[in-house]
């Protein structure tokens, strides 16, 4: 019997989308692999890894501590009854919650932060109960994986990991076979300059200064198109509403285009993809655009800027500053084609470098493969 490795995260579509890679390197290393979170349409795909899937609810986006104590339980008493020989936890509920049920029951566990999210964006009694948690849930956490260094230092030096439980990981990583790169579409003095946003529509993201930035190239007259790609994600603290969103739409500042399990298409008919965020873990739209050699514009956050080399694949800005925003989509619309492919040549080369989901994968087994070898040792008689 194989030993197993419970994976847990907000949403199946997350385990589908993010972790797949993850999940079959676990398979061939030697592990069984069950993956607990909400169910959603992305159930079969997870199944279809070869993984099992158990369906645990989760309040993604409340602080309600009554719901967050029956979250607690579930997790309880799944790992109670799955007694995997570990758990490796993703995203804030799982990582807190599923932590300390982990370690009450004497399991071990490896946790991924990928980004601290609007708790630590807007500091408030919040960021207090988040530290809180964390502190509690990842104190006796085998491996603390972090995908940037600030959010590293941040979590050593305020106490709530040891430093010698606190590593790194380079983001999610890549498949640079799926995300092949594309030579930018070609332009006439006719067509536009096309600027994506791939993610979330939330005020965190940076959309509203994205907004203001498509605004003022068209008041500039810089032929322009701002277009916008992702889910409304009504249930976050600063979501955009859908008639606003409209009302962009009617006004002729964007064009939105939904929401797709596939960004491909979308990054390869753009010629520079945008993420105004004003915080992240390493953000996987921009690992996904600069492994298709797009040029890159993000703020100078967190995050951000582990992907962006300021005037090399693209530019950093100013977070929460549209004018800057504006400034920089302008310069690189009057950039000449050549420059512009050079721009997108050097994502793919960073890319290539630094977010191989090899690189990833690699660091997971690594702090996975001791609980492995004694799980698989024989027993003395």
């Amino acid at each position: 019997m194989r030993p197993t490795l419970l994976l847990s995260v907000n949403s199946a579509w997350n385990v589908a989308n993010f972790r797949a890679g993850l999940v079959r390197a676990l398979q061939q290393e030697g592990w069984d692999v069950v993956a607990a979170a909400p169910a959603d349409e992305h159930v079969e795909r997870v199944r279809a890894l070869g993984c099992r899937f158990v369906d645990l609810p989760m309040d993604n986006g409340g602080t309600h501590p009554w719901r967050d104590w029956q979250l607690y339980r579930r997790y309880r008493a799944l790992l109670a009854a799955e007694r995997p020989n570990v758990f490796l936890g993703f995203t804030i509920k799982p990582n807190v919650y599923g932590s300390l049920a982990a370690q009450a029951l004497g399991i071990p566990v490896v946790n991924n932060i990928a980004g601290l999210g609007t708790a630590f964006i807007r500091r408030s009694w919040l960021t207090l109960v988040a530290r809180l948690l964390y502190r509690r849930a990842l104190r006796r956490s085998h491996r603390v994986l972090f995908q940037n260094d600030d959010d590293r230092r941040y979590f050593v030096d305020s106490g709530l990991v040891a430093p010698a439980q606190a590593d790194r990981v380079p983001g999610s990583g890549i498949d640079l076979a799926a995300f092949a790169p594309s030579a930018l579409p070609p332009r006439s003095a006719q067509e536009p300059v096309r600027f994506l946003f791939v993610g979330r529509v939330l005020r965190d993201k940076g959309i509203l200064e994205y907004v203001e930035a498509a605004r003022l190239l068209r008041t500039a007259a810089v032929n322009a198109e701002f277009a916008v790609l992702g889910p409304l994600a009504t249930a976050n603290r600063t979501a955009v509403a859908q008639a606003e969103l409209e009302g962009w739409v009617r006004e002729g500042a964007i064009r939105y285009l939904g929401t797709t399990d596939d960004v491909r298409s979308h990054v390869a008919a753009a010629h520079c993809v945008v993420l105004p965020s004003y915080r992240e873990g390493v953000p996987r739209t921009l690992l996904e655009a600069a492994s298709m050699g797009r040029p890159l514009i993000a703020t100078d956050a967190v995050g951000c800027r582990d992907v962006v080399d300021d005037g090399v694949n693209g530019y950093l800005v100013r977070i929460a500053d549209a004018g800057d925003l504006a400034e920089k989509c302008a310069r690189f619309a009057a950039a000449s084609p050549v420059e512009q492919q050079r721009m997108g040549d050097a994502s793919r080369a960073k890319a290539e470098r630094e977010f191989d989901e090899r690189l990833v994968v690699a660091k997971y087994l690594a702090c996975t493969r001791p609980f492995l070898a004694s799980a698989s040792a024989p027993r003395a008689s």
